[in-house]
């Protein structure tokens, strides 16, 4: 009995622990949407910005700017995370910008040391072609050619045909959401607690 009353409780906390991780990404892509509503322009420049917790311009960002601003809500400074993470473990990071030290103006807002990050530090998703495979509050990033990078936050919005997630992102147009998941090459699905 005493081995029953165990297993029901571990149970439980099983799926209460769940629960919570399901909550925290559903929270997680509804701050995304709510990014949406903050008239941004599309602004890759370089800024000089306080640390931790520094911004570039609330009404200027990129896209990895989303996913920051949306991890804040939560308390989470991906500014601070990932310029510690590089600190102590620079030569894991792409050396594609040829720099020599970390940056904390600008590091955390590279796509590819968020992947780097996410890789090393959330869970790292298969990548697939089919929709259902992507839920609320998942990390995407894409390859849109030519060297260029993306990243975007999954929604619980379906697109018209009810098949595909509505991504928040900044491709050019400001923090939007939009039916674009399959638009590009998808180079990275994570989630990130």
């Amino acid at each position: 009995m005493r081995k029953l009353i165990i297993i029901l409780l571990l149970s439980c906390i099983s799926f209460i622990s769940y629960a919570q991780e399901s909550d925290f990404y559903r929270r997680l892509a509804a701050a995304a949407i709510e990014l949406t509503r903050d008239k941004v322009t599309y602004d890759p420049a370089y800024y000089s910005i306080p640390y931790p917790n520094g911004d570039v311009p609330a009404s200027k960002g990129v896209c990895t700017d989303v996913v920051i601003r949306a991890y804040r809500k939560f308390g989470i400074d991906l500014q601070q995370k990932v310029h510690e993470d590089m600190k102590a473990n620079f030569s894991k990071y792409p050396t594609r910008w040829s720099m020599k030290k970390t940056d904390r103006n600008i590091d955390h807002r590279r796509v590819l040391n968020q992947q780097m990050y996410f890789s090393r530090f959330g869970i790292v998703l298969p990548i697939s072609d089919k929709g259902s495979d992507y839920k609320p509050g998942d990390i995407v990033a894409w390859d849109l050619g030519g060297g260029i990078t993306h990243i975007g936050i999954v929604t619980d919005r379906q697109s018209k045909d009810g098949l595909r997630p509505l991504i928040v992102h900044n491709i050019g147009r400001g923090q939007v959401l939009e039916d674009m998941i399959f638009n590009f090459k998808i180079t990275g699905h994570y989630q990130y607690k």
